[in-house]
């Protein structure tokens, strides 16, 4: 484990030596990956949204019987019972909230009198500059190399879109760049362009810490860059993903033969989440008024949850699916954590080294 390399103004108001976050993706970010990264001196992310409020809670005591380092956890902020997780949040001490969706100004304003960092996810410049007028303490962008939701614009062009974006509004709050990131030369390029650290997520999962089998680890590995296709067939919503026999039938299948297979994958996730049928109403209206869903997309929006849990925790890819970042395609090993921060952060540092020797 080697000691702080970088100061940045991500580890400065974290409290984390390595300017490295590993980012909240559901049925992987759990108790084991999170303490595995923060005990490395990374930023370690829970996934809340695949989680009852009783799992989050076990969850986060986990995390905190395995680390005494800072940790995060990810919220949906349109979820029904979003105050409630936050409250959570604030009873166990937790370090961070990261939030999907840009949370209400009072709930920002609710965490961070409570000592919380609030770390909302945007996709666009616009959204930056509103959260960070609403007092959020940092922001993480993801570019359309990303897996999992994403957007289509890369994030070569999104990050300084954001920075300048979030210089002319007068705000200097930290910014992690995710999405197409996994080694110290992405670090480095990252800190170059004015980021104050970097997210990943496919990296984080192939690792040794990761709890997802290794069968599927392994199937990850065999993939290039030319293995993930974005697609809106899932959930309504575009979604990089491994590309499987099984993403390619639904690429292929029409709405109506895939409406039996989605209303039995909606029963599955409310019998999974706990959720009754009023609650599942309610977090479909909250969609739809966030996100601008239709009722098609909401529908097809507990597909995710179901079809991810099938590829990620149970192993069966013919009936699950496979988020996945377009590096999975330079990616060909399954460190620990340890070894994938310290090799990040001592391959940055003599990128930044070398950089600087071009000055004169």
């Amino acid at each position: 484990m080697i000691e702080q390399q970088l100061r940045t103004p991500l580890t400065e108001l974290v409290g984390v030596r390595h300017p490295v976050v590993q980012t909240g993706m559901g049925w992987v970010s759990g108790p084991r990956l999170v303490s595995g990264t923060a005990n490395a001196g990374g930023l370690g992310i829970l996934a809340s949204a695949t989680m009852t409020y009783e799992e989050l809670e076990k969850a986060i005591l986990e995390v905190k019987a395995r680390t005494d380092q800072p940790f995060g956890v990810n919220l949906r902020a349109d979820a029904g019972d979003a105050g409630e997780r936050c409250d959570l949040l604030i009873k166990h001490g937790v370090r961070v909230a990261s939030f999907a969706l840009a949370p209400k100004q009072d709930l920002i304003a609710k965490l961070k009198d409570h000592g919380l960092v609030v770390m909302p996810s945007v996709g666009a410049a616009r959204h930056a500059e509103k959260v960070a007028a609403w007092g959020a303490d940092a922001v993480m962008i993801q570019g359309g190399e990303g897996g999992g939701h994403t957007g289509s614009v890369p994030t070569t062009l999104l990050l300084p879109t954001v920075l300048d974006a979030l210089r002319s509004a007068g705000s200097d709050i930290p910014v992690v760049a995710a999405g197409g990131f996994f080694d110290g030369r992405g670090l480095a390029a990252a800190l170059s362009y004015g980021a104050a650290g970097v997210g990943m997520g496919t990296r984080f999962l192939l690792t040794q810490d990761s709890a997802v089998p290794q069968a599927v680890k392994e199937l990850y590995l065999g993939y290039d860059l030319n293995g993930t296709v974005v697609t809106a067939k899932v959930d309504g919503m575009p979604h990089r993903m491994l590309r499987t026999d099984l993403v390619s039938e639904l690429e292929e299948t029409s709405a109506v033969k895939r409406l039996g297979p989605t209303l039995k994958r909606t029963l599955e996730f409310k019998q999974t989440s706990g959720m009754s049928w009023l609650e599942l109403a309610k977090d479909g209206r909250a969609m739809k008024k966030t996100q601008g869903r239709t009722l098609a997309q909401m529908t097809l929006a507990a597909n995710t949850p179901v079809m991810l849990k099938a590829g990620l925790v149970d192993g069966d890819t013919g009936a699950g699916v496979l988020a996945s970042g377009q590096v999975v395609g330079v990616i060909d090993d399954l460190p620990t954590c340890e070894e994938l921060i310290d090799r990040i952060v001592l391959r940055a540092v003599e990128e930044l080294r070398r950089g600087s020797s071009y000055l004169v």
